[in-house]
């Protein structure tokens, strides 16, 4: 086969205003990170459960030292406040609320917010009827039926539009509490549990998972059996112990999930460098004189890194229910504190009464998990190559 002979012409310097081939655009090419936050970004579930968990972390940090009240302070008077009323208007101005629940009266003040239990100057036990005097007006509130009925001055008082209480967003609940400093003391306690769920995670799970799976062979086969041990053992048993030893508290709660948690993420970790040791990046390294650590730290974690930050997002979520559900049954935190748990346990003895104060925990609750498994699901698919562009 003979070579194509070279024209003269072709050693000729092109012209410099000629159009030149159309090369791909060097700037245009996006880096493993870069491609993991441009993916990241476009993933809008994703975005607004980060979103969610930064609005939450600042509430929670913040709401509380700027609230008027304290998650412990009792008003006794105005307990099973709701968030929305229908105020009832006497004479020329004066606002009041009534509670059919506790048959209580309120003043609303001027800013719209209930705040002060009005008193009954009179109440007649035998027909169920209570009455104030209040500003010449005769109000009777008739209990004997339901729901009860408030006169002013003989006449059937018509109520105004649902208002919101401004004094107390979320209302309070049975012992007077705000529920919203609440809320916002509870999620402290929950982004705690979240804390150290990841921090157990990082320092137990992948560095007891990695060595386990680059030694491999007994050492492999002694640190698996002990992972097996500690998993069949229930969670709950566990706070009871702690509880022997601690008392009751989310010291108890939080040293438990310590204990325990770091399973799941020892036995994926473990997976994952079973898979990558065997690369030739690897054998590159130990051909090259890299120590046990050095391999383990500076190549086999790094690129397992993404597995694991999905499954630390899908880990809080699961942590968090577990602290509710602890404090639910009373192994959790002790009041006067408050978490999402002790919140929803309180409001289940007062569900047909006042069942919004079983809505507002629960439905931090159920947020919080969403906007987490949100952010997995981002992290999953932004971390996957087989989608990089």
């Amino acid at each position: 086969m003979t070579r194509p002979a070279i024209a003269p012409h072709m050693w000729e310097p092109l012209d410099a205003a000629a159009k030149m081939p159309d090369l791909p655009d060097q700037s245009a090419t996006r880096g493993f990170w870069q491609g993991v936050r441009y993916r990241l970004f476009r993933h809008r579930p994703a975005m607004a459960g980060l979103l969610f968990i930064i609005v939450l972390i600042l509430a929670s940090v913040f709401g509380p030292m700027i609230s008027r009240y304290s998650y412990f302070e009792q008003r006794l008077e105005l307990s099973n406040l709701p968030p929305i009323y229908r105020p009832y208007v006497v004479g020329e101005g004066r606002i009041v609320h009534v509670n059919a629940s506790n048959l209580r009266l309120y003043n609303v003040g001027a800013d719209g917010g209930i705040d002060g239990l009005l008193r009954p100057d009179d109440r007649d036990m035998v027909n169920r009827r209570s009455s104030w005097e209040i500003d010449g007006h005769a109000l009777v509130l008739d209990y004997s039926q339901r729901p009860p009925v408030l006169s002013i001055d003989g006449s059937v008082a018509e109520a105004g539009r649902l208002s919101l209480n401004r004094r107390n967003l979320f209302g309070t609940d049975q012992l007077g509490r705000d529920v919203l400093v609440r809320q916002l003391y509870g999620a402290r306690i929950s982004l705690m549990v979240a804390a150290a769920a990841v921090l157990t995670n990082f320092v137990i799970g992948v560095l007891y998972g990695g060595i386990a799976g680059y030694l491999g062979g007994r050492v492999d086969a002694v640190m698996m059996r002990i992972v097996e041990i500690v998993a069949t053992i229930p969670l709950t048993l566990y706070v009871i112990l702690m509880m022997v030893v601690l008392k009751s508290g989310l010291l108890s709660v939080v040293l438990a999930i310590g204990t325990v948690y770091w399973v799941d993420m020892a036995r994926i970790v473990r997976g994952q460098i079973l898979t990558l040791k065997s690369q030739d990046y690897v054998a590159a390294a130990r051909m090259m004189g890299g120590s046990t650590w050095r391999i383990l730290f500076r190549h086999l974690l790094p690129n397992a890194f993404g597995p694991i930050l999905v499954t630390l997002t899908m880990l809080i979520p699961s942590a968090i229910f577990i602290e509710s559900f602890m404090s639910f049954i009373g192994l959790g935190v002790t009041p006067p504190q408050a978490s999402w748990g002790t919140l929803t346990s309180e409001a289940v003895e007062t569900l047909r009464a006042y069942p919004h104060q079983l809505f507002f925990p629960a439905v931090a609750i159920s947020l919080t998990m969403l906007a987490f498994n949100f952010l997995g699901d981002g992290l999953r698919d932004a971390l996957d190559p087989r989608l990089a562009s």
